[in-house]
């Protein structure tokens, strides 16, 4: 009994570190598109924040080198038009016209490359994680193993599914409105999930990812890159949340039946929290002595 009302403790503690790390998340905003967003998002973390400054400066030159080119059309096509009695010049090529739209792209293509490139290494190194978090792909649905934490093996793992209102919803003829799937008032309706990933933040976390059947991808937009879940193979990537919030994703390959239901939910805390709740999913469970201790059994192990 003592150990059934120490998992109960322990189970209630989750919840309120959990409830507090909701708080947080509402304090801290939505990463969620906003309706007609145009451009990507900026994301919580410092790869999100790289994806988004290359795709910035990308941006700008396409913008820049279109108004140069169709100014360039419009000003000779309006300039020199036949109505003007304009005659076009009979020439079949010009060298130096050529070797300067060669020349000039591939010197751009060269500066953009240069910082791409270093992102690009630097997102590859995932060393000196504090947080390793194993991701296993299954259809359909995910499993987190907390494989070692400062250094230390955890024994954490719990699988993460689609919630159950909008597992429920999404049946045909549920008669239930998609739109009533709400997390306050966030719309989530195949956004949820029963678990989510709690992640702290300020601090490297390593990913390793596979899968247990077919191909998945595990994408998560708000930390800014998406992996695939290869069976028999192990993918890595790396993360450092800046900031509390709850972030979504979802399977980013094409699985099966049910790929569109297998969201992943990121929830993100301090890493007091996070030690704190990660205390909690460590606690034995309650031996199966009662009649209550089955539902108690029935709860997350990890």
């Amino acid at each position: 009994m003592k150990s059934l009302a120490t998992t109960r403790i322990g189970r209630a503690a989750s919840a309120a570190v959990l409830a507090m790390a909701a708080g947080m998340v509402h304090a801290s905003g939505s990463t969620m598109p906003a309706r007609w967003q145009l451009n990507m998002g900026r994301g919580v973390t410092e790869s999100a924040h790289n994806a988004y400054h290359a795709h910035m400066i990308a941006l700008w030159v396409c913008v820049v080198i279109g108004v140069i080119v169709f100014g360039a059309m419009a000003y000779a096509m309006f300039k020199f038009r036949k109505s003007k009695g304009a005659v076009a010049a009979q020439w079949s090529h010009n060298t130096k016209a050529e070797v300067i739209w060669t020349v000039i792209p591939i010197l751009i293509l060269v500066v953009m490359a240069w910082p791409a490139t270093q992102i690009l290494i630097k997102q590859a190194d995932t060393s000196n994680p504090v947080l390793t978090v194993k991701v296993t792909g299954y259809q359909w649905k995910w499993r987190y193993e907390y494989v070692d934490y400062e250094g230390k093996p955890t024994g954490v793992n719990f699988v993460s599914k689609l919630d159950a209102d909008s597992d429920k919803t999404r049946q045909l003829k549920s008669g239930l409105d998609p739109h009533a799937v709400k997390v306050g008032e966030e719309s989530t309706y195949l956004l949820n999930v029963d678990k989510p990933l709690v992640l702290p933040t300020g601090v490297k976390v390593r990913f390793v990812i596979t899968a247990d059947d077919v191909i998945h991808a595990w994408w998560v937009p708000a930390l800014g890159w998406k992996t695939d879940a290869i069976p028999d193979i192990i993918n890595d990537a790396w993360t450092l949340i800046e900031q509390p919030g709850t972030y979504r994703g979802q399977c980013a390959e094409l699985c099966g039946q049910d790929h569109g239901f297998m969201p992943i939910v990121v929830e993100a805390m301090p890493k007091a929290l996070f030690d704190q709740w990660l205390a909690t999913q460590q606690q034995p469970a309650a031996p199966n002595a009662t009649p209550a201790a089955p539902a108690v059994a029935a709860a997350p192990q990890g």
